[in-house]
Order: structure tokens, then sequence, then C-alpha cells
């Protein structure tokens, strides 16, 4: 299984639908195992993630009041992903471009007001 990362946007009766998603390869965020060896990892949870580490056992749903927190908190860890990468045992390319998909995704929820979830 593979982690995806899509962006909601909210109907006027409070539902919400995804939004188009970008071109093929922009919404991995991961192996189903990245749950726990990497987003859920002790190495995030160090850093003082609060959102990442939800994924190790449900999925993350950031929704659209927690975009500007979500995205505080990707600007701290961004300056770490070669430290989380080796870590965790991930090539710290491959970690990098699941986490910008993840920022993109995050970015274009703020820019909609809307939210992500990471699946």
């Amino acid at each position: 299984m593979t982690l995806l990362v899509h962006t909601f946007v909210y109907d006027s009766d409070g539902g919400h639908h995804f939004l188009e998603d970008p071109e093929h390869g922009d919404t991995l965020a991961g192996f189903e195992s990245t749950r726990t060896r990497l987003w859920g990892s002790e190495a995030f949870r160090d850093l003082g993630s609060r959102f990442f580490p939800q994924l190790d056992g449900s999925d993350l749903y950031v929704e659209r009041e927690e975009i500007d927190d979500f995205l505080a908190e990707c600007e701290a860890i961004r300056p770490h992903l070669g430290h989380l990468a080796g870590q965790t045992g991930y090539d710290t390319e491959y970690v990098t471009k699941r986490f910008d998909n993840i920022v993109a995704a995050a970015l274009r929820a703020k820019a909609e007001s809307g939210g992500i979830v990471v699946w």
C-alpha cells in the first residue's frame, strides 16, 4: 500500500470534496511502512512534531484552521530531513520528495481555505 496526500475544501453545506490532484507522483506520501518507520518515528517526535506522528496508527487530517500550524511545523522540520532519513533508514531524497508533496498539498489547502488528508 502507498500513502497519499490530498487537498480538500469545504462545501457550503459543511461537507468536503477533494481538489484535482497534481501531476502523477506528486500525491505520494510514502509506503504504508512510513507511517511508523518515518512519520511516526521517535526521531520525528523528538523534534516536537505533533502532526506527523498521528500517522502512526491512523490517517492524518489537517483541518483548515490547523494549516498554518502544520506549515510552521514543516518549516521547523525541513532542516532535519537528512538526519531523519538517516535515523529511520530511508534515503534523504525519498524523504524530501514525500515531505515536499505533503507541504505542497498544505500550501494548496491554505490558498483554497481547505485542509489535507494523508492516508
